[in-house]
């Protein structure tokens, strides 16, 4: 046998411990980062870092419809209580109507009542809803030009959610339609019915002796929305 090389070891005698380098991953546990690829790292130095960004889900997008909307379902019931019962001593807080005014409650209510409308009278209906804003907004300047303290969003409130005793009404003309006598009464308690909901909740006490001033127009455009109904 012959004698080994100068230099040589022995296979048994070498040191083989060390470890294999792992290749560079990104690993993302459910927390932060613990090492960005290549590639990442070549995207956030060429300015295109924006294209990794995952955006945090944000609970505010989960509302449910009605709540995005703005829509309050108890809120629009209890108005339209408040309207068709009007009488103080029924323990209703009417103000309600007026101080935390909403906008699709009243869209509502002239949307339907222009629906009964159509009743061989298809052409009214956006003149109904024209006459809704417009009107408001006459109400409102009269409002504010004789002292009143009051909003465009109150006065488009009230004035819409207070079509409702003229929605009430309309069924029974359609039955007592033929006496002439008992359906101008019906039509006259309509009016007065919605003119007194809309006025007591408008006219405070701010305007004095300038009550009738702001009544009466409110008065005649409730006469105005039964003319578009019954066609006279």
């Amino acid at each position: 046998m012959q004698p080994p090389p100068p230099g040589f070891m022995p296979f048994s005698c070498l040191n083989l411990s060390g470890s294999i380098a792992s290749p560079d991953v990104k690993l993302n546990l459910g927390g932060d980062f613990i090492k960005e690829s290549t590639a990442t790292t070549f995207l956030r130095q060429r300015g295109y870092g924006w294209l990794l960004e995952v955006e945090d889900d944000d609970p505010e997008d989960n509302k449910p419809l009605l709540e995005e909307l703005d829509i309050d379902l108890k809120d629009i019931y209890y108005k339209i209580r408040c309207v068709l019962m009007p009488m103080p001593s029924l323990g209703f807080n009417r103000q309600v109507v007026r101080d935390n005014p909403d906008f699709w409650g009243p869209l509502a209510v002239v949307l339907f009542f222009s629906m009964i409308s159509l009743y061989g009278q298809f052409r009214v209906v956006s003149w109904i809803i024209t006459i809704w804003i417009f009107g408001s907004l006459t109400i409102f300047l009269l409002a504010r030009v004789l002292g009143g303290e009051v909003a465009y969003g109150q006065v488009l409130g009230v004035i819409g959610y207070s079509l409702l005793p003229l929605i009430v009404i309309a069924p029974i003309l359609l039955v007592v339609g033929s006496f002439e006598v008992v359906s101008t009464l019906i039509k006259l308690f309509g009016v007065f019915w919605a003119a007194y909901s809309a006025a007591s909740l408008l006219v405070g006490e701010e305007f004095k002796t300038k009550k009738p001033l702001l009544i009466y127009p409110i008065f005649l455009l409730y006469i105005y929305f039964l003319s578009l109904y019954t066609g006279v």
